[in-house]
């Protein structure tokens, strides 16, 4: 049977990996409609979910590795599998919101131009 204390850690792990996907989710929503503002927003509170899941797991690494007794669990192993796959969505949509806001400007811009040339001839 795994301890309090680890079972306890690993749902802290996957609350706030949990809590950082659900951000993550709505920064990609907010991408479909080109709310680069909202997203970015989003992803700020999804990376201060993940720094409070990131500690927690950083800590009981720690304690392992000043010879705490530790034990293995599957639950751990599922947080910590949680926390990695939600690290990379969250690379993922860092690199959307970028692409994309940089699709919207070029956009912007050949759209201003056309303007421009219009009101030229």
């Amino acid at each position: 049977m795994v301890s309090e204390k680890i079972a306890n850690e690993a749902m802290q792990i996957i609350l706030h990996a949990g809590d950082a996907r659900a951000h993550c989710t709505k920064a990609i929503k907010a991408i479909e409609k080109a709310d680069f503002d909202m997203a970015k927003e989003e992803m700020e509170l999804a990376n201060q979910d993940i720094i409070k899941a990131h500690k927690v797991q950083t800590s009981a690494i720690q304690g392992e590795a000043r010879g705490e007794e530790g034990e293995y669990s599957i639950l751990f192993v599922h947080a910590q599998d949680t926390l990695m796959t939600v690290y990379s969505e969250m690379n993922i949509a860092k690199r959307l919101i970028r692409i994309f806001d940089a699709y919207e400007q070029r956009i912007a811009k050949l759209e201003q131009a056309l303007i421009v040339e219009k009101e030229e001839h």
